[in-house]
């Protein structure tokens, strides 16, 4: 048998380092083929999958970077001075400037003076005289102050008998016996339907200013304050029905924690104002779009009057019942 040639020996040697490198890519394609694997399951995730928030890359930057993405192009507020004129032609208009703050908001007035030994003329040597003050306006802002408000309730006694004990009575409570004033309530339930914060970071914010209470105590307190202000709500709901025209519409909402209910499934937030009157808005929670909520929501409205709303059927069972004007929008 002839030895083998060196031409067949490099050849063998060839193929043996194509054969590594092609191995070698192979192990790269593979890792490339996992990555983007996961990566397509992560993006079927997100778009898919069942959860309470989905946000994209867009709104994520724009969550992390909200700052950087608003101040592009924009410079901070300097403070604002009292208005000037500039002679255009034969007329004259004010110079455009940033907006002026609110007149009605309350003000604290610091004045600046220089110091004694500045108040001399530098030409002749005379006292300088007060004849006006430059004025330049700032927003100021003071952060919450949790204070305790201690109730002194005096008692009074007859100095002749043991039987003339009178204490004063304490006064009318929203809560009664409530840890929480009334001007606290009042904040919370703004910070929380108003401001949408939930309860977890109203409980941090206050345990930042000194006042150390729990969500659980919050949640309480929000519902209280919801079963005091039911009369009110009558009234502003008996004032929206009185109405002549009627605005209502309906929207999907959420909710993830319902007993006997997936958060899968959809919940409805009604919405209803007056067009006419001292303005009033109300937001009814209902789980259903069915009829038989929306004849609760709409039982009293005045007859002849106007409803505004879009085609849904229940909307026109409602104005045909109540002889009311049916507009669409």
């Amino acid at each position: 048998m002839p030895p083998p040639s060196s031409s067949s020996t490099d050849e063998l040697q060839a193929l043996r380092a194509e054969l590594a490198a092609m191995k070698g890519e192979l192990r790269v394609v593979t890792v490339e083929r996992d990555l983007l694997r996961e990566k397509l399951k992560a993006y079927q995730r997100q778009l898919f999958a069942s959860k309470s928030e989905v946000r994209g890359a867009e709104q994520r930057d724009l969550f992390l970077n909200e700052a950087e993405a608003l101040a592009m192009g924009c410079e901070p507020v300097q403070e604002t001075e009292t208005e000037q004129s500039v002679e255009v032609g034969a007329h004259e208009r004010k110079k455009r400037g940033r907006k002026p703050l609110d007149p009605m908001l309350p003000r604290e007035f610091v004045r600046h003076e220089l110091p004694e030994l500045e108040r001399v003329c530098a030409h002749d040597g005379h006292a300088l005289v007060e004849i006006g003050a430059e004025i330049s306006e700032q927003l100021d802002i003071v952060p919450q102050q949790v204070r305790v408000i201690q109730h002194q309730r005096i008692k009074y006694a007859c100095p002749c008998c043991d039987l003339g004990i009178k204490v004063t009575p304490a006064p009318a409570r929203i809560i009664p016996k409530g840890l929480l004033t009334e001007s606290a309530l009042a904040w919370v339930v703004v910070s929380k339907f108003a401001d949408a914060l939930p309860l977890y970071r109203i409980a941090a914010l206050l345990h930042r200013f000194g006042g150390d209470l729990s969500r659980g105590t919050l949640a309480a307190s929000v519902v209280r304050v919801g079963t005091a202000v039911q009369p009110l709500i009558n009234l502003m709901r008996d004032h929206l029905l009185e109405a002549d025209i009627v605005y209502g519409d309906e929207t999907t909402v959420q909710v993830l924690k319902e007993p006997g209910r997936a958060a899968q499934r959809k919940s409805y937030m009604w919405a209803q104002m007056n067009g006419t009157g001292p303005p009033v808005r109300m937001f009814s929670y209902s789980p259903t779009r069915s009829a038989a909520q929306a004849a609760v929501l709409y039982a009293g409205i005045k007859p002849g009057a106007v409803l505004m709303s879009d085609g849904y059927e229940p909307y026109n069972e409602i104005a045909r019942t109540n002889q009311l004007v049916h507009l669409g929008c």
